[in-house]
């Protein structure tokens, strides 16, 4: 019999002292060995079992000696193997085990031979389980079964076992039967009381307590348990690459590929990408990183005009848009004549390639995802619907990419023409007068840079969490709307003229409905369209002047477009006006309170809209010539913007019950207790910082929304709860302070305190993260005053 142990668990403290026992399976036994069943088909076989094994008390009574799994394993093999019927021990991967100690003593064929090509230096290990949770797990299955208290902290195990043959890693997800046990207390074993379980449940994480309540090896298990494992390499590997392309570190091409080895079981498969620009009618290389690309020849471009690809690849992937798979780049050489394009695979040593267009911009321009192999037919046209499902995932990294893109974009022109603002004004006006009084007297006069020394900055932002997800979800019904009431027209026509035409139309518009349900693709939306445009709106138009039934249909269909852009735009409409809604009452709040803090103290401010609303604050004594500096005024400022993040959670929070899309907002703060210079960019006509130690601030400004809590996939800002992010310790301790206050008007809860994962650039970032507590009648023009504020401070 073959035993394996596993390594993680197997010296683990336990409150159980685990006992084999197979008492369950001669109970069944002795059942149909009873005369009552002399007629039953088990009967004479249960007779000689129950025999058989009477010999052998301790196969009954239990043991907790491993080496008897050895030797008894002919009889255990007798007891188990209606368990494990024949029929399906070369497909189902069960084994007999012992439950938290992951000890197996009886598999099914294919387990073995899964076992057995993950080598002999294997050992069954569970991901992601530390003793502790084990020892917890144990404990609360004690409470369902000894106390009737039942606790649902069921986490799926997973083994992560290597294919030695094909020198790929299988990822299994694991389920236990435990109906083979039982479990007994022992004297050692406190008698629990309901109080008990509630005092359990509001400390999950106290082992401490967990081990008072249930003190090691105060209870007996006997018995066993058969466990169950299911591939799911390819739902791993799909979430794999999700994570790493919404991760999108430097390193993701090498992720993707190592996640795409294990999905095809390919050790050697290769991933490149590149860009199509059709403006310019030229392969790319990616600027993510150099020499990505599998298609380039040893260049950083290539002019696709030049007759390096064949016609198909041309009109399939660069013009429609669709996958192009090679199985035999040999053969595909001979049979265009050895193209530049085959050259250069078969140099590189590709001998099949998948090529997966991907649309990045509105203006055409294509992702090219390219999926290759040393060997001829590791990818064809089989195995290529293996991707249908990772191919929606690259596209929405992709549009995601490109959508972030087109917000700084966005954002960057909103900054550079804004007007001036008022507080900074003066020194435009000193500046512009100098220049015009100089002029006067020499014509090669210059502007002054226009530089203030010496401020300290601010940064905040309210996010709109999930924004691009439901941009995709509305549009995805809009166009499920309109489809359905085209064959709603289309079925009314076929009742009322029976024509053939009609059942085609209505089969290829039902076609288009499946797809768009299954996820929408890029340039699905254009196509489907343009084939309504093209195909059924002049049948529309014959089969209104049909009757009067037909042309209420059409009337109706039509009724629904939107008169502008004569497509159904509800959902989409009903989305955006949610986002404005929520931008311009964050925005609107956000300005009139500025309007008080610049009262307290001149300093310049300058906000701008995305998917939410950010700005920054600069302040210190040359922003004004009318009023001395003090840093009371900065810690003002800095209560007020905590105290002003929090009317914005809450004016969010208050304003779902007006949006028709469920809108939540995410907020950050960003405290930088050091001075700097802030410039005046005249050829970009906006303030940046000054100086190149201060870049830093700037970074992380744009890359501190993406942040991770250190040893975590969970971002950093998330709805419900204000992060700030600060580098000095010092600032902790001025914020908790701002905390504490607002925690005793009740508008603040529990605090955290968080390291946060290396950005790019960018160390030992700290941070804070505060609850909200939402006020149920939240009432934006009764807030904290100023004079408020600066009692706290002053206190």
């Amino acid at each position: 019999m073959k035993i394996i142990k596993s390594n993680l668990i197997s010296e683990a403290e336990l409150p159980l002292q685990l006992n084999v026992s197979f008492n369950k399976v001669f109970t069944l036994f002795k059942k149909y060995a009873d005369t009552e069943y002399a007629k039953h088909p088990f009967h004479s076989s249960a007779k000689e079992m129950v025999t058989l094994i009477n010999l052998y008390p301790e196969l009954n009574d239990g043991f907790s000696d491993y080496t008897l799994l050895e030797k008894y394993k002919d009889q255990i093999n007798l007891l188990l193997n209606p368990l494990f019927p024949e029929p399906l021990l070369l497909n189902e991967i069960k084994a007999a085990s012992i439950p938290f100690s992951f000890t197996s003593f009886k598999f099914t064929d294919r387990f073995e031979d899964i076992l057995k090509n993950a080598g002999d230096d294997y050992q069954l290990t569970v991901r992601n389980f530390e003793d502790d949770s084990m020892y917890i797990m144990a404990c609360t299955f004690i409470l369902g079964y000894v106390y009737g208290f039942k606790v649902d902290v069921k986490r799926p195990f997973y083994f992560d076992i290597p294919d030695k043959t094909t020198g790929t890693m299988k990822y299994y997800r694991t389920t236990f039967n435990a109906d083979f046990s039982e479990i007994t207390a022992t004297d050692k074993a406190p008698l629990l009381t309901e109080k008990d379980f509630k005092e359990l449940l509001n400390n999950f994480d106290n082992i401490a307590l967990w081990k008072e309540k249930f003190p090691p090896n105060s209870y007996i298990f006997k018995g066993f348990g058969l466990i169950s494992l299911f591939d799911v390499t390819s739902e791993e590997m799909l979430s794999s690459i999700k994570a790493n392309l919404l991760e999108g570190a430097t390193d993701l091409i090498p992720k993707l590929q190592s996640n795409l080895r294990d999905f095809y079981s390919i050790k050697d498969l290769k991933l490149g990408y590149s860009i199509f620009d059709n403006i310019n009618t030229k392969i790319c290389e990616t600027k993510v990183n150099k020499s990505n690309s599998l298609i380039l020849n040893h260049g950083a471009e290539i002019n696709c005009n030049s007759g390096y690809f064949c016609n198909a690849i041309m009109e399939k992937v660069f013009e429609n848009h669709e996958t192009f798979i090679i199985s035999d780049i040999e053969q595909y050489g001979i049979n265009t004549n050895h193209n530049p394009f085959s050259q250069n695979l078969q140099e590189n040593g590709i001998q099949s390639i998948i090529l997966i267009p991907i649309k990045a911009t509105n203006n055409g321009d294509l992702a090219l995802l390219e999926i290759a192999s040393p060997r001829a037919y590791d990818l064809n046209s089989v195995n290529i619907n293996k991707l249908k499902d990772i191919i929606p995932v690259f596209e929405a990294a992709v549009k995601r990419t490109s959508e972030e893109r087109q917000n700084i974009l966005e954002a960057t022109i909103q900054e550079n023409y804004t007007s001036i603002h008022h507080s900074v004004k003066w020194r435009f006006y000193e500046a512009a007068e100098k220049y015009h009084v100089t002029r006067q007297i020499d014509k090669n006069a210059k502007l002054d840079e226009i530089v203030f020394n010496n401020v300290y900055p601010l940064f905040g932002q309210s996010d709109i969490k999930g924004s691009s997800e439901a941009r995709n979800l509305a549009i995805k019904e809009d166009l499920t709307t309109q489809l359905s009431l085209a064959i709603t027209v289309l079925k009314d026509a076929c009742q009322s003229e029976k024509l053939p035409i009609y059942n085609e139309l209505m089969f290829r518009v039902a076609s288009y409905l499946k797809d768009v349900k299954k996820g929408l693709s890029a340039g699905d939306e254009v196509s489907i369209l343009d084939f309504l445009s093209r195909e059924i709106y002049p049948v529309f138009n014959h089969i209104k002047n049909i009757n009067k039934t037909l042309s209420q249909k059409v009337s109706i269909y039509m009724n629904r477009l939107d008169k502008k852009l004569n497509v159904v735009y509800e959902k989409r409409k009903e989305y955006e006006n949610s986002v404005t809604l929520l931008n311009d009452k964050l925005a609107k709040f956000l300005d009139n309170k500025q309007i008080q803090a610049q009262e307290m103290y001149p300093h310049y401010f300058e906000r701008y809209k995305t998917d939410g609303v950010e700005y920054n604050m600069y302040i210190g004594q040359s922003i004004t010539k009318s009023k001395t500096f003090d840093s009371l005024y900065l810690y003002n400022l800095r209560l007020w913007q905590l105290q002003t993040t929090y009317e914005m959670e809450n004016l969010a929070f208050y304003e779902r019950k007006n949006m028709k899309h469920d809108l939540r907002v995410a907020s950050l703060i960003l405290v930088h207790s050091t001075a700097m210079a802030i410039k005046f960019r005249m050829d970009e006509k906006q303030f940046d910082v000054d100086g190149a130690y201060n870049i830093r601030y700037e970074i992380i400004k744009k890359r501190i929304d993406k942040a991770h809590i250190k040893g975590t996939k969970d971002r950093l800002t998330v709805p419900g709860k204000i992060a700030i992010v600060y580098s000095q310790n010092k600032d902790a301790l001025e914020y908790v302070k701002y905390i504490n206050y607002l925690q005793s008007k009740k508008q603040l809860g529990t605090i955290e305190f968080l390291d946060l994962e290396d950005l790019q650039g960018v160390s030992g970032l700290k941070a804070l993260r505060v609850e909200v507590l939402y006020q149920t009648n939240f009432n934006e023009n009764q807030t904290i005053t100023f004079n408020d504020l600066m009692k706290e401070i002053e206190a």
